[in-house]
């Protein structure tokens, strides 16, 4: 796995990972768990929403957006992650779907307080088998400076 250091890493550099498929009964379960409205959990009732049938919980599309963030490659030498803006679930999540991330720089700037990391904020598209995107958002994170590094990144 390549892990890069913010003074590697570029405006505009994609990373990729996935495909993860979604079956009914993960749906199913994920919701029971976490969100158990019957859109959710009940395909008849499910059947008579807004969507036509069984959909996935919105917190589900976002917590596979998690998982495949650190599947990402090529990967970064991440510390932490500082937070989300502009998150939109813009598709519903059905079973069967297979949602795969890319994930795109668009700023970089080295910590004022932080020497040792710099500041990293991405453009995030997960996306079903059709391309079609089911959960975008932009995340802000700490990525690690090569030790003894001083030079701005390019």
């Amino acid at each position: 796995m390549t892990n890069l250091y913010f003074e590697e890493l570029q405006i505009g550099i994609r990373s990729a990972a996935g495909p993860r498929s979604l079956s009914k009964e993960e749906i199913i379960r994920f919701a029971k768990q976490y969100d158990p409205i019957p859109r959710h959990i009940d395909e008849e009732l499910a059947a008579q929403s807004v969507f036509g049938g069984l959909t996935a919980s919105g917190s589900h599309p976002f917590a596979i957006y998690i998982l495949l963030s650190g599947q990402l490659q090529p990967h970064f030498q991440v510390l932490m992650g500082l937070g989300w803006d502009e998150l939109k679930l813009t598709n519903p999540v059905r079973p069967g779907d297979a949602l795969d991330l890319e994930m795109t720089i668009l700023e970089l700037r080295p910590s004022k307080s932080k020497p040792d990391r710099g500041i990293v904020r991405n453009r995030n598209l997960l996306r079903n088998q059709k391309r079609e995107t089911v959960l975008e958002c932009i995340s802000t994170i700490f990525v690690a400076r090569r030790p003894g590094a001083d030079a701005p990144p390019r």
